[in-house]
């Protein structure tokens, strides 16, 4: 019996994928490593606004309600940094906070697709709802999502980091192999998120079972993706867009 869930989701390009649900065990070590760098910074910064609130107030000795408007301020400044921490991080380092970065987890849309700021935004906001008598908790726990109300509300998923295998069940072209090798020299394919990696994977897994013209439409798209994920303006080598999947397949296991 399995120790976590799995799920399966629809990417845009019609491609399945299947995840590992982060689980309450990753999620609330995540979030207590998050939580002691947020409250470092926070001490941090009340602490030179203490210093600086000191100074405002010899220099207006005599204005009405400026310890009321120094206080608001820090509150503001709390809630800002409360949000803006895990706002940036998730944004910023595609659904990750130093805390999903220790135990290898991260967030994504519903659809498998990388969070964005909208999303971010949405969690944040709602965390201290989720906090308040362990509401968040108590949802992952008995949803089979495992979604906290900032989940359910921002539309995502905290999934476990997906990692690269060796072997696969389909056969790839005798070029792919050099063309693998002229990537990892050429190109930066580290660049590629497991998430991109596993929705190539699950293209050559099916591709098969496509018809021809299906085949070739999503192999070309996927294949446009990958060339800008990589900031290339062109393909560096003559290759069908299949050939160019598989030598990313290959190179991405190898860089």
């Amino acid at each position: 019996m399995s120790l976590f869930n799995h799920i399966k989701v629809r990417t845009p390009e019609s491609v399945e994928l299947e995840f590992t649900l982060a689980g309450i065990g990753n999620r609330t070590i995540a979030l207590i490593v998050d939580y002691l760098i947020w409250g470092a910074l926070l001490i941090g910064v009340l602490m030179v606004w203490l210093i600086l609130s000191v100074q405002i107030q010899q220099y207006f000795p005599n204005t009405r309600n400026i310890e009321m408007w120094l206080t608001a301020i820090s509150i503001l400044l709390s809630f800002a940094i409360y949000t803006g921490y895990f706002v940036l991080f998730e944004t910023l380092w595609q659904g990750q906070t130093p805390g999903k970065r220790y135990t290898k987890i991260r967030v994504i849309r519903d659809d498998g697709q990388p969070v964005g700021a909208t999303q971010a935004i949405l969690r944040a906001l709602v965390r201290p709802i989720d906090d308040i008598a362990f509401i968040g908790m108590l949802l992952i726990i008995l949803t089979k999502r495992e979604k906290r109300l900032g989940d359910w509300i921002a539309g995502t998923l905290v999934v476990q980091e997906q990692r690269s295998i060796s072997s696969a069940n389909f056969k790839l072209s005798p070029e792919a192999d050099s063309l693998a090798n002229q990537l990892v020299a050429t190109q930066n394919v580290a660049v590629l998120l497991p998430d991109d990696f596993a929705v190539i994977r699950e293209y050559l897994q099916r591709r098969s079972m496509l018809d021809n013209r299906a085949k070739n439409d999503l192999s070309l798209k996927l294949a446009r993706q990958v060339r800008d994920l990589l900031e290339m303006k062109e393909l560096p080598f003559e290759m069908t867009a299949d050939l160019f999947l598989e030598a990313v397949y290959l190179a991405y296991q190898r860089q």
